[in-house]
């Protein structure tokens, strides 16, 4: 299986890990090459060689610019003819930016299917990555073999733009709770009540998601020590998503109070010295500062 990937950023270097293992012949590309070290793929020069070098080729970017870059820069995607490519763009960005970039990719002679992702690093690692794909169902049919080494579900959700749609759905309650969560440990706090009991008892609680398990040992660790621990998702990336999220419940005429709000506490948080971190320190903004590691 030969596939082409655009991106080796936190994500993008687990799934070019995890494709490696089941077997894909890599043609790579990434701003700084060195990321590529340790890999066996081969590095192409250009995102455009890339796609002249493979029929499938994965996307994973950090942000809008980077993506207008891969695209539409020297060398970029749609800088050369695109016949016979099927991009996957798999990078959280807005419904009407992955929908733009359809017609371009299109207009190129290419195909583009999007399939934003539900997970972090470890998911991708293991190949247990919940896929949100939006696009013309023979497009996501050419594609599936590669698709099914990174997924354990795939859904077709609609045409493009409604796969960017439903990722900034589900990444929407998850920012809203770990706001919501350190804002409870507060309360619990300053009642008197051990930290280490009160977030024991919250992560075990009706109120409590999936994840919360997984990140009570750094969030006690950050309590402690300001010690932050590994970062799965930044709360700078994830303040840029949360913008995404707002403009696209504006555009829908759908209220998007609770994620405004949101965001708020991340940017004050992300002034504090918090951006770098991982999303789900956000609520401990105000209990520990993050810069001379002492708790408050």
């Amino acid at each position: 299986m030969k596939v082409g990937l655009i991106g080796l950023g936190r994500m993008g270097r687990a799934m070019a890990e995890r494709l490696e293992e089941t077997g894909a012949e890599l043609l790579v590309w990434n701003r700084s090459a060195d990321k590529a070290g340790g890999l066996a793929a081969e590095v192409a020069e250009s995102p455009a060689a890339v796609a002249a070098g493979r029929d499938v080729v994965l996307s994973i970017m950090a942000n809008d610019a980077a993506l207008e870059a891969v695209y539409f820069g020297t060398g970029g995607l749609c800088s050369a003819p695109l016949g016979g490519t099927t991009i996957v763009e798999m990078t959280t960005t807005a419904p009407d930016t992955i929908r733009r970039l359809e017609a371009a990719v299109r207009e190129a002679g290419g195909r583009l299917v999007e399939c934003p992702v539900g997970g972090t690093i470890a998911p991708a690692r293991a190949g247990k990555l919940l896929g949100l794909a939006g696009g013309e169902a023979d497009d996501l049919e050419r594609v599936m073999p590669v698709m099914q080494q990174l997924v354990r579900r795939i859904e077709h959700v609609g045409p493009v733009g409604a796969g960017a749609a439903m990722k900034l759905s589900i990444n929407l309650p998850l920012m809203v709770y770990w706001a919501a969560l350190g804002e409870a440990l507060g309360l619990a706090i300053g009642s008197g009540i051990d930290p280490e009991l009160a977030l024991d008892i919250l992560a075990d609680s009706s109120g409590a998601i999936g994840a919360a398990k997984m990140r009570v040992p750094p969030i006690l660790e950050m309590l402690r020590t300001g010690e932050p621990g590994g970062v799965n998702f930044a709360l700078e990336v994830a303040l840029k998503d949360m913008g995404l999220m707002e403009e696209a419940c504006a555009a829908t005429g759908r209220p998007g109070t609770v994620i405004a709000a949101t965001r708020a506490k991340a940017a004050a948080a992300a002034r504090e010295g918090f951006g770098p971190l991982d999303a789900s320190m956000v609520g401990l903004c105000g209990l520990v500062d993050p810069n001379r590691k002492e708790t408050k």
